[in-house]
């Protein structure tokens, strides 16, 4: 038996009385070839990381952009990769298409789907949140409402609408950003930590 959470749903209003979560690890921006080259050679070193993309919104009918940034993180280290400034590395596609390197995403057929229109891309090895969290109890599929349920803190979306192909990101995007990859993760570790925790006091 999996271990449920306390609560299946949750509220807008409930979530905007919750302690705003911060992504505290250091957080690094890809413009180049070669600075993406580095990062992928040093994400390669970990079994486990989160992504997540972001695109340009569009308040025109009939127009539309490609996505601007994907982000990439461990622990404690979130790389931004800005695709409208280096297209898709070919060492950039052979992290997503790894078979050693587990991807931790939310909705990631539609980061996929927006990575295809740069380059074709057939991603390996990756775990969908939304797929899993109904075995916990947890019948939201967003991102903000599954980390409230789960952790009781707020990740803002103020900076989702904002221009990701702008020259130079704000900081408070980048916070976004890399929160919103290490989310992935930290929400993966914790499912885990409560499915051995379960499955440990089943057997005493």
């Amino acid at each position: 038996m999996i271990q449920a959470f306390t609560h299946t749903k949750i509220s807008k209003e409930e979530i905007s009385q919750m302690e705003i979560e911060e992504f505290k690890g250091r957080i690094i921006t890809i413009l180049s070839l070669e600075e993406a080259n580095k990062a992928v050679s040093y994400l390669q070193k970990f079994d486990i990381v989160g992504i997540d993309t972001e695109t340009r919104p569009c308040f025109h009918k009939g127009k539309s952009y490609i996505v601007s940034l994907l982000q990439v993180s461990t622990f404690d280290t979130c790389f931004l990769f800005r695709l409208n400034h280096i297209g898709m590395p070919e060492s950039l596609l052979q992290l997503l298409q790894s078979e050693t390197v587990l991807k931790v995403g939310l909705s990631l057929r539609d980061d996929f789907n927006a990575l295809r229109k740069r380059t074709e891309i057939n991603p390996a090895h990756y775990i969908d949140l939304q797929k899993v969290v109904g075995a916990f109890g947890i019948e939201e599929f967003s991102l903000q409402k599954i980390y409230a349920i789960i952790f009781g803190k707020k990740i803002s979306k103020r900076q989702r609408l904002t221009n990701w192909e702008a020259d130079t990101l704000t900081e408070s995007q980048k916070k976004y950003a890399a929160l919103d990859a290490w989310a992935c993760l930290n929400i993966y570790r914790h499912l885990n930590q409560a499915t051995f925790e379960t499955r440990i006091n089943e057997a005493l």
